[in-house]
């Protein structure tokens, strides 16, 4: 794809940023502090992602979904059927992958853990969890700290693991009122049954003190992954440091998921115009 005319690349990146910006505009908001002549590569990669993450809600049974799924998975390892370029989000992502030689299977894992959304088994364990996020959250991280560092290694595994895990946590429990109506269960079972509820109070979406305890604990699960993250990125080159922006919204998110009377009736969220305060503040704070 790196062959390709420039105006058609011009037109794929706009187009992954476009899905960004309408569809995950936190992410948005934190790319514009990375430098723009890596921007467009690391919304390429955010775009891939929120495309594969949208599946269910675009899907009525988890066959066609899988389907969708395995389409990426071809388009990855370049066994797609027929020019998978045309789709320009794919064209994106696999031009990025070539100008920064990232590791096509991790990719591939992303995509394959999203095949737990498309069912509605319960997250079994709290390791269960950091796994699912590591696989969906994390190699984001990893792989935007990689195209900052023009794909050497940017020494920040351990700083995207953590920044995964606090990340997806904290996205998951905003979006708890969304997953209960859907019958969906992110928080584990495990710690469910830890403070003496279960999945099945969790889908009719009572409000009950077994399950604020457990929402408590996910709530502190996430600040710990999220201070060693924090712990974590000054040992990475400081190229890559951009690439964690996004942790930015993450205490503030947690802050507002606190106050929450109700878990279950709206998604938690912070005002609009302090989101680019708290991410600017953020990336005061890396260096």
């Amino acid at each position: 794809m790196s062959d390709a005319p420039p105006d058609r690349l011009a037109d794929v990146y706009a187009h992954a940023e476009a899905v960004v910006r309408d569809g995950d505009r936190d992410r948005w908001l934190a790319g514009l502090f990375v430098p723009a002549n890596r921007r467009r590569h690391v919304f390429a990669l955010q775009a891939f992602s929120a495309e594969v993450a949208r599946v269910r809600e675009i899907v009525r049974e988890p066959l066609p979904g899988e389907v969708r799924l395995q389409w990426w998975r071809d388009a990855l390892d370049g066994t797609g059927h027929g020019d998978v370029t045309g789709n320009p989000l794919a064209a994106a992502l696999l031009d990025t992958v070539d100008r920064f030689r990232l590791p096509v299977a991790t990719l591939q894992a992303l995509v394959d853990a999203r095949v737990f959304d498309l069912y509605d088994d319960p997250m079994p364990t709290l390791l269960d969890l950091e796994g699912y996020a590591g696989e969906t959250a994390s190699v984001l991280f990893q792989a935007a700290a990689l195209v900052l560092c023009d794909g050497d290694d940017p020494r920040a595994a351990d700083a995207a693991g953590h920044a995964g895990v606090a990340y997806a946590i904290t996205g998951l429990l905003r979006a708890l009122p969304i997953h209960a109506r859907r019958g969906q269960v992110f928080v584990p079972e495990d710690v469910l049954a830890r403070h003496g509820t279960s999945a099945e109070v969790l889908r009719d979406a009572l409000l009950t003190p077994s399950i604020a305890g457990a929402l408590a604990e996910m709530r502190d699960h996430a600040r710990h992954h999220l201070d060693r993250a924090l712990a974590a990125i000054p040992k990475a080159d400081p190229r890559a440091r951009p690439a964690f922006v996004p942790l930015g919204l993450v205490a503030p998110y947690l802050k507002a998921l606190d106050r929450q009377t109700d878990p279950f009736a709206s998604v938690a969220d912070i005002p609009g115009w302090m989101k680019p305060v708290h991410l600017w503040r953020f990336a005061r704070r890396l260096g």
